[in-house]
């Protein structure tokens, strides 16, 4: 088996199956099976997924685990040489297990890449190619630095703002939405932590990864489309907790001791500021009606 393709699924039964329907419809020489983790779904996402696509294999779990738990169950049951995490609410190319399979085999010390991922709208999903989250790089990307100066390294170290997205490159961390894995880097460094709910447990990967000495690679020669999920609409308490602890998580695991007291203090004073705001902001925004999806790994579509 090349490729395991490991689909965590929380209540988004038409976007997992427009997402497998992409998966199926590729065109590819590589073998590849289709993991689906379900977390404990309360529409007809499980009945669906068998009913269209038996050949799926369906892990059903009996609560919400999370986004992180849910992959390494995934990882345990997958056969591929190489492991794909892949959003429920992205679509694929024809040509991206291809195009990517491919490139991971020219380049065997790279141990994780991603390809480039786009909105509905046609952007750029910012998050397809970032730096790691260091104290400066947070601020400056959480107050706005890296928006007034978009052109200038110094300010955009965390999304990578000023480097051409058609063109390929190291990077430092990709995003969970997209992430395809080598089998011998998994079993270095380890699946995901767990202590990430949601949110933040792609880029810990990341940072172990390179830590092991493994490349990370952004190749944008295939693109898929990301679905996020309503981002201009009321947020429930959990997510925006969720986003901000999981920033606090990354820096007391592996900048803590980096950095003196001062700028660790600044650091969880600047996530408390920006959680402050977000809900502040939150409150503005119009309620979810109910028949909105909430979530592929968590308990929203994750971003």
């Amino acid at each position: 088996m090349d490729v395991s393709i490991l689909i965590v699924n929380y209540n988004t039964r038409q976007l997992t199956l427009d997402c497998l329907r992409s998966v199926y419809a590729s065109e590819t020489e590589f073998t590849y099976e289709v993991i689906v983790i379900d977390n404990d779904s309360k529409d007809d996402s499980v009945q669906a997924i068998r009913q269209e696509f038996p050949l799926v294999k369906l892990i059903e779990n009996t609560q919400n685990t999370g986004f992180a738990k849910a992959n390494n169950q995934g990882m345990a049951a997958a056969q591929g040489r190489y492991v794909l995490l892949l959003n429920s609410d992205t679509v694929i190319q024809r040509d991206t297990l291809q195009t990517m399979v491919a490139f991971m085999d020219r380049n065997p010390i790279t141990g994780a890449s991603g390809c480039k991922i786009i909105l509905p709208d046609g952007s750029l999903d910012k998050a397809c190619k970032r730096g790691f989250p260091t104290p400066s790089a947070s601020f400056y990307y959480a107050f706005g630095l890296s928006k007034l100066f978009p052109n200038e390294p110094r300010f955009n170290k965390y999304q990578l703002g000023y480097l051409d997205p058609d063109q390929e490159y190291p990077v430092d961390c990709l995003v969970g939405a997209f992430m395809l894995v080598r089998r011998e880097t998994i079993e270095q460094v380890g699946g995901l932590d767990e202590t990430f709910f949601m949110y933040g447990e792609d880029i810990d990967w990341c940072y172990r990864i390179k830590q092991a000495g493994w490349g990370i690679h952004y190749y944008p020669r295939t693109t898929i489309v990301h679905y996020k999920g309503g981002s201009a609409r009321r947020r429930p308490f959990k997510i925006i907790y969720e986003f901000h602890r999981a920033m606090i998580l990354f820096h007391r695991k592996h900048y803590r001791k980096k950095y003196n007291i001062l700028v660790n203090g600044a650091v969880y004073a600047g996530v408390g500021l920006k959680m402050l705001l977000a809900l502040l902001t939150n409150r503005l925004k119009p309620i979810r009606p109910a028949s909105m999806p909430s979530s592929s790994g968590g308990v929203e579509v994750k971003s």
